[in-house]
């Protein structure tokens, strides 16, 4: 069951029998209503219509998109109403309902929202609208109480060329913290640096110019790198591109004393039309709040490590929505232990760029390290000083819209008045070392007190005006000092507050019934003032007139008296007309408040910060084996040397006893790994935890080693299966291909390549044969660390010609079974040399393929096996024998073949006829050293 469901299950009664019926007041209203929404213009399919009924109490879908909630939500068909003379699908769904379902579709689904309603004519208009990086119009009704995790960020793009380079000019935005970036960067004609921005930033939706006949060649490379991540894509008229007004927008926006036009960001022409189309299309000049609140940044690409979508993927970074409640099945959910919103959108912010800085990296090892080795510290931070933080940038937010309350005024003075206290603590806890002091008063605690001096005039402020007793009972108002007028209505309040405590004492004497224990005055929203008793303590009131019962519910019976019900009256009436006389002290208190709001952000950045290294610390200490810190060299220094190394999130699955294994890669000596043993032995397991603790390591965390050392990575690259290419009309061979290509174009020494199975998408033939080059280009080109788990037992003799290379395999038992049959035990261990014998087989017969399907594979197994094996010779798919030096001079073959197409001039614009034209060419001029070579002849001809 989705994650819609279970939420509907746990939190609402029944939303089917919650579910109002659609009425429209005559036959002609349903008859125009129906003829408007057909008239409507064309959506995209991942758009959702709602029409607001009765001022919001209801809403109504129709047409796909009433399935498509009969489906999601009531998971049934039944709902569907078809109404109108052409028999409309159409079904309704409760406010409670559709809040539910906003949220998910907003921050899980990847759809997009129009609200519509009518104005005072009777006229149906657009009055909100959203999609998964815009969020603006539902922030503060859908979002106010509900964490993100992940920031919703909303990127913008803009192609150009610079001489014979293609440039890529980027703008992104996250409203929820009012932040503009741009970044402006030379990319290659795969757009790999285009396709790390993507993962750095956790892009929702991309905004792109509209390209209805698709021939632009450049702009459908990218929509294809956006679709690899699931990202949102919105197409904008290409007007919409123009950098005619971004200097007055940004000069509003930012509302600096400098002129945007002197910030080095605007020199960045492609990245400032993107940004540009990005303030038009978030409509962020419309929002008068917005003006001198925004900031803009500069994004450096080479400031962190690179990931491409595949990286992520393998990495388990983050949390899919088809992996359901279990949150340590991905990286984030693991290390997600903050008690604070804003220290989980961060960590997930830090997930997604690694530090390229070892300086920074050791840095944050060191933090952990304090608050690891210190369980009173971490255990008093977290839990009675973090706890209890609120997002502070939502607050500010609000603040600056002006649509905040005293309630939220009297949060952020619940904030300041606690940072004495988290002070102390950071000072006097003794079992930090002077150097572990000195880094903790510089990186925390001198900005807190810096903070919080910024912050006494707000505290002396509320403290001033608000009254404070009141608040404790949820009560938030303006003190009664203020004004005469405000001391008077407080006056009779309290005197009605002194004859309700008199109706109670005479109710109780008359009851006989102890006023503290059986007879309880409340104070309910639907009944105001009343009393309560229990269910079996009600029969005392029935039978009496000068009683009135009021509902029967599971924590008593409440009943009213005649006085207690004029007495409720009046305090409600007086307490409006106490916060309508406030009102005015309310806008000006909040107006005060709003001109904290920058102290109060970067207090917020640095609780987020403080929130995750804890986080770090407590998921370190609470593993089933205790994370260790790593020893860290500098990129191209030292070598990637791991004892007793572990994956993280397997290690923690209910029912896994994990086996570790230490890992060595050592430049000039074991830079590429090959890794052979049967399926299901860990070799994926094992190359992917790698790369998920050399994350970790440039994260900052610690590692699930007993010892490790890394050198810096400039970026993790993986090949790890087609995932769901072929739903996208992509073959599993053109992912591996395309991935692949990515992979040599991206890659640097000191990169780390994770591929897991190459060349299964063709025949085993040619599979093997682009195993073998593809390999050995990374090991003799490329020359950066590489692991590959490969089923090719035969990839294993590239050792003999790459002298970096090396071999490993997963290791597995055979033993005899009663019946006389073999038995495979796993044992998941990685030892060095070459696995000896292929377990295919074996691993179907524990799958428990039928007998016949096993024995006729044993059967074809015998047939394929060479019994002419001849040491300088290899057989590949058991057809053809070939020599090593006729594989090794097929592959120079075809590695300057295929240079040759690639480095062809515009090769990317050509139509496919002519790339046709062109391999036809490229081939006559090697027909002849192909026709000489057999094993490169049987390789081309598998294309």
């Amino acid at each position: 069951m989705s994650f819609v469901f279970y939420q509907f299950n746990k939190n609402m009664a029944n939303p089917i029998k919650d579910r109002p019926d659609l009425t429209f007041e005559s036959k002609q209203g349903e008859q125009g209503f129906f003829a408007f929404i057909n008239g409507l213009p064309q959506k995209s399919s991942n758009t959702i219509r709602l029409f607001e009924r009765s001022n919001g109490d209801y809403y109504s879908v129709h047409e796909d998109d009433a399935l498509y909630i009969a489906q999601n939500i009531y998971n049934t068909s039944s709902v569907i109403r078809y109404l109108g003379k052409n028999k409309v699908p159409s079904c309704t769904l409760s406010r409670l309902t559709c809040d539910t379902f906003l949220r998910d579709a907003l921050l899980n689904k990847q759809l997009k929202i129009e609200i519509w309603a009518q104005g005072s004519k009777g006229l149906w208009k657009l009055v909100k609208n959203a999609s998964p990086g815009n969020i603006q119009a539902f922030e503060d009704h859908l979002f106010s109480n509900v964490e993100i995790s992940a920031s919703p960020i909303v990127l913008s793009v803009k192609l150009g060329i610079r001489g014979d380079q293609r440039m890529v000019g980027v703008s992104f935005a996250d409203t929820t913290i009012r932040e503009l970036g741009v970044s402006e960067f030379i990319d290659n004609e795969l757009f790999s640096n285009f396709e790390s921005l993507l993962a750095q930033l956790g892009v929702k939706e991309c905004v792109i110019p509209a390209d209805e006949s698709r021939k632009d060649y450049d702009l459908s490379k990218l929509r294809d790198i956006i679709e690899k991540f699931d990202i949102v894509i919105t197409e904008r008229k290409k007007s919409d591109f123009t950098i005619k007004n971004i200097e007055q927008d940004l000069n509003r926006l930012l509302g600096d004393d400098v002129s945007a036009a002197t910030l080095p960001e605007f020199e960045m022409k492609h990245a400032m039309t993107a940004c540009a189309s990005l303030i038009k299309y978030l409509s962020l000049m419309t929002d008068d709040s917005n003006f001198g609140h925004y900031i803009l940044r500069h994004h450096d690409l080479s400031q962190y490590m690179k990931l491409d979508a595949s990286a992520l993927r393998a990495l388990n970074l983050m949390q899919s929505p088809q992996e359901g409640s279990n949150k340590n099945s991905s990286l984030f959910g693991l290390l997600n232990k903050c008690k604070t919103a804003q220290g989980s959108r961060l960590l997930c912010q830090w997930l997604k760029q690694p530090l390229m800085d070892i300086k920074e990296i050791e840095l944050r090892h060191s933090l952990v390290e304090i608050f690891a080795e210190d369980t009173e510290l971490r255990l008093s931070l977290r839990e009675e000083h973090l706890k209890s933080i609120p997002d502070l940038h939502r607050l500010s937010k609000r603040f600056q819209k002006r649509i905040a309350s005293l309630q939220d005024v009297i949060r952020v003075y619940q904030v300041i008045i606690k940072l004495p206290k988290l002070i102390e603590a950071l000072e006097l806890f003794d079992s930090m070392n002077d150097s572990s002091k000195e880094l903790i008063e510089e990186i925390y605690n001198a900005k807190l007190k810096e903070h919080y001096s910024e912050l006494e005039k707000y505290q002396e402020m509320v403290e001033t005006t608000i009254d404070l007793e009141a608040a404790d009972y949820h009560q938030f108002m303006i003190k009664a000092d203020f004004n005469s007028e405000l001391k008077q209505i407080q006056n009779k309040i309290d005197g009605i507050k002194e004859k309700i405590n008199e109706e109670h004492e005479k109710v109780g004497e008359d009851l006989c019934m102890d006023t503290d224990k059986k007879l309880h005055l409340e104070k309910q929203n639907v009944y105001g003032y009343c009393f309560r008793i229990t269910r079996n303590d009600a029969t005392c009131i029935r039978g009496k007139k000068q009683y009135h019962e009021l509902s029967t519910q599971r924590g008593g019976v409440y009943f009213t008296t005649d006085k207690l019900r004029q007495l409720s009256t009046s305090f409600h009436d007086n307490l409006g007309l106490y916060e309508k006389e406030q009102n005015t002290l309310v806008k000006e208190v909040i107006e005060i408040a709003a001109s904290y709001c920058p102290a109060l952000e970067t207090l917020n950045g640095l609780m987020a910060h403080l929130d995750v290294i804890l986080s770090f610390a407590h998921v370190a200490v609470h593993a089933p084996v205790p994370y260790i810190r790593p020893k860290m060299y500098n990129k191209g220094e030292g070598n990637v040397v791991l004892k007793n190394a572990r994956h993280p999130c397997i290690e923690v699955q209910d029912d896994v006893s994990f086996i570790p294994n230490d890992v060595s890669l050592i430049r000039d000596q074991k830079e590429l790994l090959i890794i052979t043993g049967p399926n299901m032995g860990g070799k994926s397991t094992y190359i992917r935890q790698i790369g998920v603790i050399a994350l970790m390591a440039q994260t900052g965390c610690f590692v699930p080693c007993t010892e490790a050392s890394l050198c810096v990575f400039d970026c993790i690259l993986a090949r790890v299966g087609a995932g769901d290419s072929q739903l996208k009309g992509v073959s599993t061979f053109m992912a591996e291909m395309l991935e692949t290509a990515n992979i040599i174009k991206t890659a640097t020494t000191n990169s780390l390549i994770i591929i897991d199975e190459l060349g299964r998408g063709t025949s085993t033939y040619d599979g093997f044969g682009l195993a073998w080059a593809i390999s050995e280009y990374i090991s003799k080109k490329i020359r950066c660390f590489c692991m590959f788990a490969t089923h090719f037992h035969e990839l294993t003799a590239l050792t003999e010609e790459v002298p970096y290379a090396y071999n490993l395999h997963v290791t597995a038992h055979i033993g005899v079974n009663p019946s006389g049959g073999r038995d495979i035990t796993l044992l998941y261990k990685v030892k060095e040399g070459i696995c000896d014998e292929s377990f295919g087989i074996h691993v179907a017969e524990l799958a428990n393929f039928p007998d016949t399907v096993v024995k006729l594979a044993r059967r074809k197994e015998k047939q394929l096996e060479d019994v002419t094996k001849h040491e300088n010779t290899m057989e590949i798919d058991g057809k053809t024998t070939f020599s090593k030096e006729e594989i090794e001079e097929g592959s120079t073959i075809i590695e300057e073949f295929m240079k040759e197409i690639a480095n062809t001039p515009n090769i990317e614009s050509m139509d496919y006829q002519s790339i046709i034209e062109r391999i036809s060419i490229v081939r006559n001029k090697y027909q002849e050293r192909i026709e000489s070579n057999s094993w490169c002849q049987d390789v081309i001809a598998g294309f």
